[in-house]
């Protein structure tokens, strides 16, 4: 075998290693996300507040900011307030906490103020939005469900089609290995998922699948925003904490544009106690 023949096989190898590691990380994480995300309370809302923080300190990783650690301490004390209060459903008491430790962030931070902040903005909105959707006690974990599966979906659809497809690249200097070919196959499989929750009688089509279309473009772009940042800072993964998957902002990008989106378009229908209802029933 020579050298350039040899190049294309060692990286099919690691293609196929890789998706290994991803599928078996997906059969761990998976089943356990849905089970916290089914007990709802204090379980759910301990899982989202240790991701958001793990997201905010990614984040301060890959903007260059993680060596200031009264920036770290300050917004992660301000982090799992904010989730002790959520899981007490004083919604109210939450925003106050979040936003005074984003004043606090922002006046800390010596270096990148304005990254540090946006980072600290990010995994609050991640934290609320997630517990804001589960927080109806009839339909909240069907609507955080929807959520999941679309965003798995979008992201599913869109490596497979890739792949399998490829073809002309959807935004080469952010992302050089996202294809168009992968945008529309996450995006008809996300369509595949609402059309199973219209016909388990869990809302109607037509809504479902508006909704499930705009949550995967914004699951997408989520995604192509994390992709943004981490190459504005020259990171290729913003950590390593996920076998096959690197870090929680890599796994959690297209979940968190998506939650945060559905939280607000839940909130407007169904009120703060009711984004769930505001989501599947029409």
């Amino acid at each position: 075998m020579t050298e350039g023949e040899a190049a294309p096989a060692a990286d099919a190898e690691k293609g196929s290693r890789n998706l290994m590691m991803r599928v078996l990380a997906a059969l761990v994480l998976a089943p356990a996300a849905i089970a916290i995300a089914y007990a709802g309370g204090w379980p759910w809302a301990t899982l989202v507040t240790l991701a958001a923080i793990g997201l905010y300190v990614e984040w301060l990783m890959i903007v260059g900011a993680g060596r200031e650690p009264r920036v770290i301490a300050l917004g992660t004390a301000a982090l799992v307030f904010g989730g002790i209060c959520l899981a007490l459903g004083r919604i109210d008491t939450a925003l106050v906490v979040l936003a005074v430790g984003l004043a606090a962030v922002a006046l800390l931070s010596a270096e990148r103020r304005l990254w540090t902040a946006t980072g600290f903005v990010y995994a609050a909105a991640a934290l609320l939005a997630s517990v804001l959707v589960r927080l109806d006690e009839v339909r909240g974990f069907t609507a955080l469900m929807l959520v999941l599966m679309v965003v798995w979906a979008s992201d599913i659809g869109g490596y497979f089609a890739g792949r399998g497809i490829g073809g002309p690249r959807l935004w080469p200097r952010v992302s050089p290995k996202k294809t168009w070919a992968g945008a529309l196959g996450g995006f008809a499989l996300s369509l595949v998922v609402a059309g199973g929750f219209a016909a388990f009688g869990y809302g109607p089509a037509g809504p479902l699948l508006l909704l499930a279309a705009v949550l995967s473009i914004a699951s997408q772009l989520g995604d192509l925003f994390e992709s943004a940042v981490k190459r504005r800072f020259g990171v290729k993964d913003s950590s390593h904490i996920i076998p096959g998957h690197g870090g929680l902002m890599d796994r959690l990008d297209g979940f968190v544009a998506a939650v945060v989106l559905a939280a607000i378009f839940g909130l407007l229908r169904g009120g703060a106690d009711g984004v769930g209802r505001g989501l599947m029933v029409w």
